[in-house]
Parts: C-alpha cells; structure tokens; sequence
C-alpha cells in the first residue's frame, strides 16, 4: 500500500471523478461527471488544500481522499475539511480508508492546520472515531442527515 498526491499523479484525476461521481452526485440533477472532473483537477496542491491523497494497492488504485476548504456553506467559520474518502468497493474492509484519513492529517499539520471538520452520513461517527474526531452536530445538509465532527490537530 502507497500513498501519493494527486498532484504528482494527475492521470488519475478522471477515475477519482468517476468514483465521486458514482458514489454522491449521479443523484443531483444540475451536477454533470465532466463538472466532477474538471473540479477534481484542481486538487492539486503538494501542501495545504485543495489537495487530494491517492491510495494504491497492488499497482492500482484503491481510494482517494481529499483536503480541501469550507465544505459546508451553512459552517463557513469552519476553514479545513477531509472529504470524500473513496474507497474502491473490491478494496474495502483492508484499513485503506484509515490509511488515507492519517495521510490527510499529518498533511494538515504539515501545512499548520490546527483544525479539520468534516461531515459523515454515518451518524454513529464511524471510523473517525478512532482518529480523534470529536461529534459536534447533526443536520440535515442538502437533503441528508449527517454528523459535524472536528479533530484539533497537534504538530
């Protein structure tokens, strides 16, 4: 198991799309894949967000996740976010998933973030739970309930 950037893998930005795509904005009607795309080409920062961490197991591609900037418009006071962890359906149940979560942390305290927030459909918290993410909410967000959690990141 690796990880690398998107950024220093950008041939992978039309898969990372798909997969987002598929997973979360098939279901909205004013959203098309190549928006996904062209969206996901700009997570190409090497430190801070917009950033994108890739998974690679066996030579292929496993997941992907992402660091990126005020991802909910109702918390703007909320700057930092991990999103869209992605992991591919035949890859899953191996820890990639928590892979990519510490990869995107220890890039956030790298570029001195202090705070990341992020928001779960799993309302029990899931996963994040076990790398110091702490529940702060529920809402509904754009039609889904979801759970607000942050991690205070140490240097």
């Amino acid at each position: 198991m690796e990880t690398l950037l998107l950024a220093d893998n950008l041939s992978a930005s039309e898969q990372v799309a798909k997969w987002y795509f598929d997973e979360w904005l098939s279901k909205l009607s004013d959203v098309s894949i190549d928006d996904v795309i062209a969206q996901t080409t700009k997570y190409t920062s090497r430190i801070g967000a917009p950033m994108i961490v890739l998974a690679k197991s066996d030579n292929e591609l496993a997941g992907a996740a992402q660091l990126k900037i005020r991802e909910m418009d109702i918390r703007p006071e909320y700057e930092h976010w991990i999103g869209g962890v992605y992991v591919r359906a035949n890859t899953r149940g191996k820890g990639i998933g928590s892979i990519l979560v510490r990869e995107v942390i220890n890039r956030a305290k790298e570029a001195g973030i202090s705070k990341l927030y992020l928001q779960t459909e799993s309302l029990s918290g899931g996963m994040y739970l076990r790398h110091g993410f702490k529940p702060i909410e529920k809402v509904n967000y754009k039609g889904y309930d979801v759970l607000v959690m942050v991690a205070e990141l140490r240097a």
